[in-house]
Parts: C-alpha cells; structure tokens; sequence
C-alpha cells in the first residue's frame, strides 16, 4: 500500500483528471510520437501523488487506450505524463501453443510502438528476467518471465528510463508495418531479413 503518509500533489491531480477528460466517453487519449520531449525523461517514481479515484481512472484510461490502438503495453509517457507508470496486456490466448514468438530461442525479434506508429525493427532482449513492480495498491511483486511478456515487459519499463525501443535496435532492420507484413511476417526469427537487410542476429 502507498504509505499513510503519501500526499496527494493536487496540482498534478488536477492535470491528469484533465488528461483523463480528454479521452471523452471512449477514454481515448493521444499517444505521444517519437520528438516529444516527455519520451526522452525519467519518469517520476509514483508515490501516491494521484487520489485512489483518480489513479484508477488513470489506468483503465490507459488500458482502453493501449487495447484500441492496438498495443500490449502502454506508459504514462506515452500519454505525456512523466509518472512511472504503464499498463500491460498480452493479446495471446493461454491456450495458444502455436504463437511464433516462443517457438524459439532468440533474443533478437521485430517489435513496434506506439509512440513510433508505422514502423518495427528488430531488437534484442532478454529471454527471460525477473520482473518486479508495485501493482495500483503499491504492492510489491516479483515474477520470472520468459519470450514474449519478457519483451513487453522490458519495452515498457525502458520507456520509464527516457529510451525507445528504436535506441539499440538493429537500424537496417527498420520497415514500415507493410512492408513487415509483405516480407518478413513468416519469419519469426528474423534470419531471411537479416540476411536480405544486411544486419546480424
């Protein structure tokens, strides 16, 4: 639980419950593009500086958001709130065994965002991490994830720190959407684009 003795910033309250209105009956809001200062900075540890009503509003905003744009992830940067913050969902049915990004062991895969709409490259990441992180009540939690929500994971916890998943991925690796989905969307390790776009593994 975020301490007895956490302060709600009113100022900082009363601009999120702006944000939040700005999504409208369909809790939409903006997502921040690449360019944008917020992107690039380190986020501000939340510490119970939103009331309970207004953090909850917050995150189911935020989660209508990331499902609608579609995403499987989305942090308060995006949003253009500096607070360290961000909703994650995983899309994939539990009982999918044919998903192609844990059908292998690579490290290296194709990803997109949000705040870089129309674009992927391939990225390397850790297979498998421990994760930890305080849930909307301030409770700790720690889980071992491995392949995909191992990636989601990490890609949202970079925005946190100011980076872009496009920092450390291989450039020659950038296509717009089409052209992934042309050309490379059978290739769940990126081996034939690599050897086409002149990148290593």
């Amino acid at each position: 639980m975020f301490g007895r003795n956490s302060k709600v910033n009113l100022e900082l309250n009363r601009e999120v419950e702006k944000l939040i209105k700005t999504g409208g009956k369909e809790q939409l809001l903006p997502i921040v593009q690449a360019g944008e200062p917020v992107l690039r900075q380190q986020t501000a540890a939340y510490e119970g500086q939103l009331s309970r009503k207004t953090l909850d509003k917050l995150i189911e905003t935020m989660r209508v958001t990331m499902i609608e744009a579609p995403g499987v992830g989305l942090a308060a940067t995006q949003i253009g709130l500096g607070l360290a913050l961000a909703v994650v969902e995983d899309h994939v049915r539990d009982d999918d065994d044919d998903d192609p990004r844990e059908a292998t062991e690579t490290r290296s895969f194709y990803e997109g965002c949000l705040s870089f709409d129309g674009y992927q490259a391939v990225r390397k990441r850790w297979l498998d991490i421990t994760a930890r992180w305080q849930d909307e009540d301030g409770k700790q939690h720690e889980e071992h994830l491995h392949g995909w929500p191992a990636r989601i994971f990490q890609h949202e916890t970079d925005h946190l720190s100011g980076e872009l998943y496009i920092d450390k991925a291989e450039i020659r690796s950038l296509a717009t959407n089409e052209n992934l989905e042309d050309f490379w969307c059978d290739d769940p390790v990126p081996t034939e684009a690599a050897a086409e776009l002149g990148f290593e593994l």
